[in-house]
């Protein structure tokens, strides 16, 4: 009975979702106009400065956030994006720009006239949403420590989410940080969990369509960056001698090391290409998660003009495809968390490879 309960839940968060996209993209488009998809995908994709909820009647619904400006006054601004109704509105000389290299930023007009980007540390809806989901993973794996604490594991076993959440360290410190890295996985275990748990969280976060979910974090690259260029650090701040001795002089013939060192450099930029694939690995697959459900969810205006059967039948198959797509999701949520983790270990334990003779 409880897992019904669950699956009905999960429908009416799925339908509710598909209503509020159909909304937003029959909004978005303008009497006598074609509908942009293009532009719609990457509008809902984007960052922005309130975290829409709905558009009822034309009217756009939606929780403002904090802007925080340096203008070229060099005067701090804090305010509501509010204050912009919606990128409609000017506010104390700041305003969001509607098309140009700045089009959804906040911008200024200098003595010129011309639009510049102020200083902007603004809490953004990508900011918010990291904020926020961080905080709430922080509470529930707190809040599972705090079970363990409280019982002796010989005589309790736990159940649900508490034994859910065990399964999953249990597999990424079996299955991922001790046959990747080896005898010191137990110094990396930490990041590997955080790491892992913080993007399979913020995936999920970002399939569903509703408050609190929604934001794309995982599918920004600034973010994808961040976490790569933390596994980088990582990497190369722990390496032992014998990873930097493979690097600066590795065991091949001299005439690839000298006079031309060629496997040196072709080394050293390897040390860098690991993380830049796992910064694009992991935004690529999430991106175009969120861009195929939109897309799909155009086919129904898309085909209004061809007539009412071609309609219906593509409106069936767009429901259709996009339920099919949002299972598919749940499963890239994990996978690439998983993957992502799996192959900062693996650039893990390759630093901490030891002479050989040694054990």
């Amino acid at each position: 009975m409880r897992i019904w309960i669950k699956y009905t839940v999960f429908c009416l968060f799925l339908f509710a979702g598909m209503r509020m996209a159909a909304q937003e993209t029959e909004h978005h488009g303008e009497p006598g106009k074609d509908l942009d998809v293009t532009e719609l995908i990457l509008d809902h994709v984007g960052d922005a400065y309130d975290w829409h909820i709905t558009t009822i009647d034309g009217h756009p619904v939606s929780i403002p956030l904090l802007v925080i400006v340096r203008g070229s006054d060099g005067v701090w601004r804090f305010f509501l994006s509010s204050r912009f109704e919606h990128g409609h509105a000017e506010y104390e000389g700041f305003s969001i720009a509607h098309e140009g290299k700045y089009k959804g930023k906040i911008v200024e007009k200098n003595v010129s006239g011309e639009e510049v980007r102020p200083l902007d540390l603004s809490l953004t809806k990508n900011a918010s949403s990291l904020i926020m989901s961080s905080t709430v993973l922080i509470i529930l794996i707190m809040s599972c420590a705090a079970w363990y604490k409280k019982r002796k594991v010989e005589e309790a076993s736990p159940k649900g989410f508490i034994a859910m959440i065990e399964m999953l360290i249990m597999n990424i410190v079996d299955d991922v940080a001790k046959p990747c890295i080896g005898k010191n996985y137990k110094r990396y275990a930490p990041y590997l969990l955080t790491v892992f748990f913080f993007i399979f969280f913020n995936n999920l976060l970002g399939i569903i369509p509703i408050f609190p979910g929604g934001a794309n974090v995982t599918g920004n690259i600034a973010i994808t960056c961040v976490l790569a260029v933390c596994t980088f650090i990582v990497v190369n701040s722990f390496g032992t001698k014998e990873y930097w001795k493979e690097i600066f002089w590795p065991d091949v013939p001299m005439w690839l090391k000298v006079p031309v060192p060629i496997m040196p450099a072709i080394e050293v930029v390897g040390m860098f290409t690991k993380p830049f694939a796992l910064m694009i690995r992991l935004f690529a697959n999430i991106l175009a998660g969120h861009a195929i459900v939109l897309g799909l969810t155009c086919i129904v205006f898309m085909t209004v003009s061809l007539g009412a059967a071609m309609n219906t039948g593509m409106s069936v198959l767009s429901v259709v495809m996009t339920i099919f797509i949002d299972f598919v999701e749940l499963l890239v949520a994990f996978i690439q968390a998983y993957v992502f983790t799996m192959l900062s270990a693996v650039f893990i334990g390759l630093s901490q490879v030891e002479a050989h003779g040694k054990s």
